[in-house]
C-alpha cells in the first residue's frame, strides 16, 4: 500500500475501530479523531516538502508528470463488442493537488478541535466525519475518473447526516436541499463519464478506460474519436462535447457555489454545527474549483476556450451578489457564507482567464480561503457556543470583553478584505492580474471585468469593517444582561485553533512562493492544453 493510500483509508479504519467500540469509551472518540487528524496532517506535511518542484514535461497526458503513482487492476469486464471494461485504481498528485491535499488535512484537524461542542451520540459523528475525511482526500488523489466519482459521490452521505442530525432547527430542510442540488449535478456528470469512457483508449492495453490522465489527451478527441464523431451530433442545438462541459462545469458550480447554483450554501452554512461549516466553506467549495480545473477544462479545453467569457461572467456575477448579499445579513453566519460565495468568485474569474497569473491566483485564493474561512466560522462557533446567538445587532463592544478573541477576529477580517501582507491580497491580486491581461494575452476576457471584479474588494470591505465596527467597538452593550457573565475571552483550545491558521494567512501574505513554486509546473503544463 502506498502513501495515498494510507494518507486516504486511515481516517476510514479508524472510523470503523469507533463503531466497534463501546459506548461507554465515547469519551474517547474526540480524542482518537484528533490524533488519526494529526497523523494524516504530518503525512501531507511530509508530501508537501517532498514534492518536486519545477518539472516541466513535453505533453500532458504523461503519468510522469504526477507523484507517488498507484497504479492497480481493479475491474476488468469483458463486454463484448465492447472489449473490456477497465477501471483502475489510479492515484498521484500534482502542483493543483498537493496544497488542497495539505489544506483538506489541516482543516480536518481545526474541525475535529472545534467538535468538542458535539455532545450528543459521539459515536455515529466521529464515524461519518472520518468517512468524510477519507472521501475528500480520495477526490483529491484519483486520476481515474470513476474512481474519482465514487470519492466525489461518498461526499454526500456524511454530510447529508452531519448537517441533518446535528445542525440547527431547520437542518432537515438545509440537508435535504444541499443533498438535491448536488445529486443533481452529479447524476448528469455519471453520463458524460460514461460518454469520455467510451472516447478515452487506453494505449498500453487498447482498452476504453476511466483514465483522467489520458482522456486529457487531444488525441482522444481528434477526428475519428467516438466522441469525436459524437461532438457532430446535435443536443439541444449544441455539439456532443458543449453539453458534456455545461454538464460537468455545473455539476461542480454547484459545489463552489456559483450564482445561481449558490442558494444552498447559505442555508446549509446556518444550520450545520460548526465543525461541518469549517469543512463547507474550508473544502468542499475547493472541491468544486478543482474540478472545474481538472475535468471540465482539462478533458474539454476546446470547449471551455470557446465559453471562457460566460465563465468569468459568472464568476464576476459571484464576486459582485455575493458581496452585496453579505451586507445585507443581520446573521454573522450567513454574512461570512455569502462572503465565501464572493470569495470563490475570484477562482473562476482567474481559471476562465486561461492565463499563468490567473490560474496561480485562483488557486492561491482557495487555498488562502479555505484556512480563513475556517478561521472565520470557527470564530463565529465561538460566540455561537457561548450565548447561542448570531445576531450582530445583539452585540456591541465586545472588544472590551474578549480582547483576546477580538485580536484574532481583526486578523482574520482584514486578511479577508485582502490587506496587503495577508494571502488573500496575493491571491485576489494575481487572479485581476490574470483578467485584466488576458484580453491581450489570449484575447479572452474582456478588462471591464477584472475593473468589476476589483469593486467587489471593496464590497469586501465594507461589510466586513462594518461588521467590526457594529459588534467589537464602542461602548459595551449586549442584549441580555446575563451574557456578560457566559462571554468569556478564548481558551486554551482556541487559541492553540486559531493561532496556526492566523499564521498561515501572514506567511503565505509574505512568502507565497512557498505555495506558487508548488504549482506553478502543473500550471504552465495545464496551459499547454489550449494553445
Amino acid at each position: 500500500m502506498g502513501v495515498l493510500s494510507i494518507l486516504i483509508f486511515l481516517p476510514l479504519v479508524f472510523g470503523i475501530i469507533i463503531l466497534l467500540m463501546p459506548k461507554s469509551t465515547s469519551a474517547y472518540f474526540k480524542y482518537l479523531a484528533v490524533v488519526v487528524s494529526l497523523a494524516q496532517l504530518i503525512i501531507a506535511s511530509w508530501l508537501y516538502y517532498q514534492f518536486k518542484t519545477g518539472v516541466s514535461f513535453a505533453g500532458v497526458n504523461n503519468l510522469a508528470q504526477y507523484q507517488w503513482v498507484e497504479k492497480l487492476d481493479w475491474i476488468r469486464l469483458d463486454v463484448g463488442s465492447f472489449g473490456v471494461l477497465q477501471i483502475d485504481y489510479l492515484l498521484g498528485v500534482d502542483g493543483f493537488s498537493i496544497g488542497l491535499i495539505w489544506l483538506s488535512a489541516l482543516v480536518m484537524l481545526i474541525a475535529v478541535l472545534s467538535s468538542w461542542e458535539i455532545k450528543t451520540n459521539l459515536k455515529g459523528y466521529f464515524a461519518l466525519f472520518l468517512l468524510l475525511d477519507t472521501a475528500i482526500i480520495g477526490v483529491f488523489c484519483s486520476l481515474d475518473l470513476f474512481l474519482f466519482y465514487i470519492f466525489y459521490e461518498l461526499m454526500l452521505l456524511p454530510l447529508y447526516f452531519l448537517i441533518g442530525m446535528w445542525g440547527g432547527v431547520r437542518r432537515e430542510y438545509a440537508a435535504i436541499k444541499f443533498f438535491l442540488y448536488t445529486l443533481f449535478g452529479s447524476i448528469f456528470m455519471l453520463l458524460v463519464i460514461a460518454g469520455l469512457y467510451l472516447s478515452v483508449t487506453d494505449p498500453t492495453t487498447g482498452n476504453h478506460t476511466f483514465n483522467m490522465v489520458y482522456a486529457m489527451d487531444p488525441a482522444n478527441y481528434s477526428a475519428g474519436s467516438i466522441f469525436s464523431r459524437l461532438a457532430n451530433a446535435q443536443i439541444l442545438g449544441f455539439s456532443a462535447r458543449y453539453v458534456g462541459f455545461i454538464i460537468v462545469f455545473i455539476a461542480f458550480a454547484i459545489k463552489v457555489p456559483v450564482f445561481p447554483f449558490h442558494t444552498w450554501l447559505p442555508d446549509a452554512h446556518v444550520e450545520a454545527p460548526t465543525p461541518i461549516s469549517i469543512i463547507l466553506a474550508g473544502i468542499l467549495l475547493k472541491v468544486g474549483g478543482y474540478g472545474i480545473i481538472r475535468i471540465a477544462f482539462g478533458i474539454f479545453p476546446d470547449v471551455a476556450a470557446s465559453l471562457s467569457w460566460w465563465v468569468g461572467l459568472l464568476g464576476v456575477i459571484s464576486i459582485i451578489y455575493g458581496a452585496m448579499n453579505a451586507l445585507a445579513q443581520r446573521d454573522l453566519k450567513r454574512l461570512i457564507a455569502y462572503s465565501s460565495v464572493s470569495h470563490m468568485g475570484f477562482v473562476l474569474l482567474g481559471i476562465a482567464s486561461l492565463t499563468a497569473e490567473g490560474l496561480n491566483g485562483a488557486m492561491m485564493q482557495m487555498i488562502s480561503h479555505g484556512f480563513l474561512s475556517v478561521m472565520l466560522f470557527f470564530i463565529v462557533g465561538v460566540i455561537y457556543n457561548r450565548v447561542h446567538d448570531r445576531d450582530i445587532y445583539n452585540f456591541r463592544g465586545l472588544a472590551n470583553q474578549m480582547p483576546k478573541f477580538t485580536g484574532f477576529v481583526m486578523i482574520a477580517f482584514f486578511a479577508s478584505l485582502g490587506l496587503p501582507g495577508f494571502s488573500a491580497f496575493i491571491a485576489e491580486a494575481f487572479t485581476l492580474i490574470g483578467a485584466f491581461s488576458s484580453q491581450a494575452i489570449n484575447g479572452l476576457l474582456p478588462r471591464w471585468m477584472a475593473m468589476v471584479a476589483a469593486f467587489g474588494i471593496l464590497l469586501g470591505s465594507a461589510y466586513l469593517l462594518w461588521t467590526l465596527q457594529r459588534m467589537f467597538f464602542g461602548t459595551l452593550r449586549l442584549k441580555k444582561e446575563e451574557w456578560k457573565a457566559q462571554l468569556k475571552d478564548l481558551n486554551w483550545r482556541e487559541i492553540i485553533t486559531l493561532t496556526p491558521l492566523a499564521a498561515l494567512a501572514l506567511i503565505l501574505g509574505v512568502m507565497p512562493s512557498l505555495a506558487f513554486n508548488v504549482m506553478s509546473s502543473s500550471v504552465n503544463q495545464f496551459l499547454m492544453l489550449f494553445k
